[in-house]
């Protein structure tokens, strides 16, 4: 896996573009700025949003060649991130920590998934909002991106399985004209999630 994310970070264009994901931007600025985590956030684009509207931003990839366009984008826009290369299995940050996680597109084999999400609970504060947006299994049928893996693809009920803990403030599938970079560009499917610990 690290080796297929090092090959498309390492083109000098970034391959999702440089702006966040629009419905992470949305909710995030109806929040009040506090700290953030973003796993597998790739080139960083949402992270150094989150640094830009005032948020103290950690996040991390498995990929060095993302961690480097990240920092470059941090600098391009005058931000500090906390960006670091890590495994999902293996990253950890302290407990009841942050106020807000973020996990846009964040696709991942089911143990690692379930592995990450347990410890995504575990590093929000009482309080703290989850933030979502991921491919649904009917990205299938569309050519704008994302695994071709069902396990990889999300749905309702596994989401409410893996976040049994939290309170889901919404959660929706959505049909979306996705236009971020050469790989997110087209009809896509997704489902968006809000929930808080």
């Amino acid at each position: 896996m690290k080796a297929f994310w090092e090959e498309r970070y390492s083109s000098r264009l970034f391959v999702y573009g440089e702006n966040p994901n629009d419905f992470f931007a949305e909710t995030l600025n109806k929040l009040t700025p506090g700290k953030i985590i973003l796993p597998c956030d790739g080139e960083g684009r949402n992270a150094v949003f989150a640094a830009k509207v005032g948020w103290d931003t950690y996040a991390f990839d498995i990929s060095d060649a993302g961690k480097t366009k990240a920092l470059q984008l941090a600098n391009k826009v005058d931000v500090e991130i906390d960006f670091q290369v890590a495994d999902a299995m293996l990253i950890t940050y302290p407990e009841n920590t942050a106020d807000a996680v973020a996990l846009i597109y964040a696709h991942l084999p089911v143990l690692i998934r379930q592995a990450l999400h347990i410890k995504v609970i575990s590093w929000l504060k009482p309080g703290g909002k989850l933030i979502l947006e991921a491919f649904n299994s009917l990205q299938l049928n569309n050519e704008s991106g994302g695994p071709k893996n069902i396990e990889m693809l999300y749905t309702k009920e596994m989401l409410k399985e893996d976040f049994s803990a939290l309170h889901i403030d919404y959660i929706e599938d959505v049909e979306i004209e996705l236009c971020e970079g050469d790989f997110h560009n087209g009809k896509a499917n997704v489902i968006r999630l809000i929930a808080t610990k």
